[in-house]
């Protein structure tokens, strides 16, 4: 048998038999580590521990501090969940449906409602599962035999999406005898995944892996009632629709339907819109209204047409934007590394900013100022600003929802929004797409048509965007008085062949290679709707352009 010379991440040379895989090099050469190995990295790709050598090269495994790697984690403990829910309960129906404090919120379908009991059961089962160490099976069969695996499994979910998909060969796993589909690598096998919890959550259960930030331990659970209303509201918007998933999205695109089922999005859009602004009308004491959420949310898009339902009522909206509040550009604060951090709360002019606010609300004519982003410095607008009697200040920015921002005004003054894309569409029943993929996908086709930046660009900046949402953000959600989903079940099939041109130019010896096949990995998925469908005043013309509201 032939013979390759590999080089060990501690320095080692070892030979081995060609055709030997990453995981027989771990347990051969006893590699050290702290924690379970899910991936490994060869002559610097990113493979699968089943992956066998056909060439000398260079090999490390990949920790679960990596991304991918700790996302086949999460993929990988969701399969040993669905394993579990069949052992126990073979004719019940699994759906992942979305995160939910750091977890992942799902519902089993069975002849008795989801209880304690079962939970506990399920739990067990699935601690047994992994004290086994059963192999996941990697298999490539054709899309024939797949669709009779899934119809001989009653997943018609898994059904509606391969009557789209264009291919002869598709990649399933198995594991104990069950077979799925997930889009993305996965475990070797199950003795990886200790670290998990499962808690019962009205209708369902709440699936928690660790973190990226910290895979030893689990996250701490919080609790999130707001959020899981509007998710449940994401929910009856699909059921109004009739989609349930990409493959009931995409029968829409080829029959046609889609261009009703895109007004009837639109439609639910304004309605809530109007809602809201019901809401804010009927509260007489309510003064300012503050609009937060994390980066393409399509904030602005939504205050815009916030702001005409508020005049359908017979109020002014006066709008006022936090940017032109910031301190002077050397009086700014610095984060950890030492850069400017623009995102801090006290990069803004507090003080001035609530005197202001206080001011007209108190009926009195204030001059505003207006930052130069090129000199760092403030100027002032000549003309000054007033409230009318039936006027409400309109306030947008991230930190919104943090009460620091507007501490000297009484909260019964105030009302207070976030919006956020929280996905309502998922691949199937056990795959989900997660809400900052949206985001993500936006943010690219956005920065490259109306920014000049490219996928990789975007791609490189969203950790650091995302450690700004945590901060100040994700943390507030809960303080809000509503909250609104920007999220529109169609966008992706929109947004896909923007995305996708710029994701093939990222080379695979860029750090953010692999998050740009992921998203490739889900995006495929979609049938194209023509953008030319989207009216203007949508929230997705924010990012594709033509948009009423938002001027690039």
């Amino acid at each position: 048998m032939d013979k390759l010379n590999i080089t060990l991440k501690d320095g080692r040379s070892i030979t081995i038999d060609k055709g030997t895989t990453l995981y027989e090099v771990i347990k051969s050469y006893k590699i050290q580590y702290n924690r379970p190995y899910l991936l490994g990295k060869f002559n610097g790709r990113i493979y699968e521990l089943c992956h066998k050598i056909m060439e000398d090269g260079y090999f490390e495994p990949v920790d679960l501090k990596h991304k991918t790697s700790i996302l086949a984690y999460s993929r990988s403990l969701k399969f040993v969940f669905i394993k579990a829910v069949h052992d126990l309960y073979p004719n019940a129906r699994v759906t992942i449906e979305h995160s939910l404090s750091k977890g992942l919120f799902g519902e089993i379908y069975k002849e008795t409602s989801l209880n304690e009991e079962d939970i506990k059961n399920i739990k067990r089962r699935m601690k047994k599962i992994i004290d086994d160490d059963i192999k996941i099976n990697k298999v490539v069969i054709s899309k024939d035999k797949a669709i009779e695996i899934f119809r001989n499994s009653n997943m018609d979910d898994k059904l509606r999406m391969l009557h789209h998909v264009n291919a002869d060969k598709l990649t399933l796993y198995e594991l104990g005898g069950i077979y799925d589909y997930f889009y993305g690598p996965m475990a070797f096998s199950t003795g990886a995944l200790k670290i998990f919890d499962l808690m019962h959550y009205s209708p369902g259960f709440i699936l928690t892996p660790p973190s990226e930030d910290n895979p030893d331990q689990l996250p701490a659970f919080k609790e999130h009632k707001k959020l899981a209303r509007i998710f449940y509201e994401a929910e009856q918007w699909g059921k109004i629709l009739d989609i349930a998933d990409v493959g009931a999205l995409n029968d829409k695109v080829a029959s046609g339907e889609i261009v009703d089922m895109i007004r009837i999005v639109e439609a639910l859009h304004e309605k809530k819109a109007a809602y809201i602004a019901d809401m804010i009308h009927s509260r007489k004491d309510v003064k300012i209204v503050l609009i937060a959420g994390p980066s393409s949310s399509g904030k602005t898009t939504f205050t815009r047409r916030l702001a005409i339902q508020l005049k359908v009522n017979g109020m002014i909206p006066v709008p006022i934007s936090l940017d032109d509040y910031f301190v002077d550009r050397e009086k700014t604060p610095r984060d950890e590394e030492g850069e400017y951090d623009f995102e801090s709360i006290y990069a803004l002019d507090l003080k001035l900013f609530n005197k202001n606010l206080c001011d007209l609300l108190d009926g009195k004519e204030v001059v505003v100022p207006q930052f130069d982003f090129i000199t760092g410095s403030r100027r002032w607008h000549e003309k000054p600003l007033k409230l009318p009697d039936n006027g409400v200040i309109l306030i947008e920015g991230i930190h919104g929802l943090n009460e620091i921002l507007t501490s000297s005004v009484p909260k019964e003054n105030k009302f207070k929004i976030y919006i956020s894309a929280l996905t309502q569409l998922n691949l199937d029943n056990h795959n989900r797409i997660a809400t900052t993929d949206v985001r993500i996908v936006r943010r690219i086709v956005r920065d490259y048509l109306s920014r000049g930046y490219n996928a990789e660009d975007t791609l490189k900046m969203w950790p650091s965007i995302r450690r700004g949402e945590e901060k100040n953000i994700f943390v507030f959600q809960e303080e809000a008085d509503v909250m609104f989903n920007s999220s529109l079940i169609y966008e992706l099939c929109v947004l896909k062949k923007y995305a996708e041109s710029q994701l093939l130019k990222i080379s695979q010896d860029s750090p953010v290679y692999y998050e740009a096949m992921r998203l490739k990995s889900f995006l495929h998925f979609f049938k194209d709707v023509d953008a030319e469908l989207i009216p203007d005043n949508s929230i997705l013309r924010e990012f594709i352009g033509g948009s009423y509201f938002y001027k690039y």
